[in-house]
């Protein structure tokens, strides 16, 4: 695909409502419990933040459509930074890693991180015993 080709899709579920600008972890639902305790210790710290408002087509079809994309959990728009949760099995772990590549290499101007369980693991510990 060529640059133009490429794809970013706002996602406009009920959690990317305009209405929820200051909306804290209360009030989304999330996939996964470690979401919404990652949003939780977010709200703490008072970082913003928006919970899957992208989502980046990795990979077309034959007749270009979208065939493999990746969404990451959550956009911190003062730190420009996307960041995906992998707090499961290393099967998982695995896929997040190809697609966090893919993206890097698509799409270089995003500025993405994964945190895996022993980040999420941290984090949840300090804000914990604050």
């Amino acid at each position: 695909m060529t640059g133009n080709a490429l794809k970013i899709r706002m996602n406009s579920t009920k959690n990317n409502k305009l209405g929820l600008r200051d909306k804290t972890a209360e009030d989304v639902v999330f996939a996964h419990e470690s979401e919404k305790e990652f949003a939780r210790i977010l709200d703490f710290y008072r970082i913003k933040w928006e919970y899957e408002p992208r989502t980046f087509t990795l990979e077309w079809d034959e007749d270009s459509l979208p065939k493999k994309s990746f969404t990451p959990d959550f956009y911190l728009p003062d730190f420009d930074l996307y960041i995906e949760l992998t707090t499961l099995n290393q099967k998982l772990v695995t896929k997040k890693n190809g697609k966090l590549k893919s993206l890097r290499k698509m799409y270089p101007e995003i500025n993405a991180k994964l945190f895996y369980k022993k980040d999420y693991n941290s984090l949840l510990f300090k804000y914990i015993n604050r």
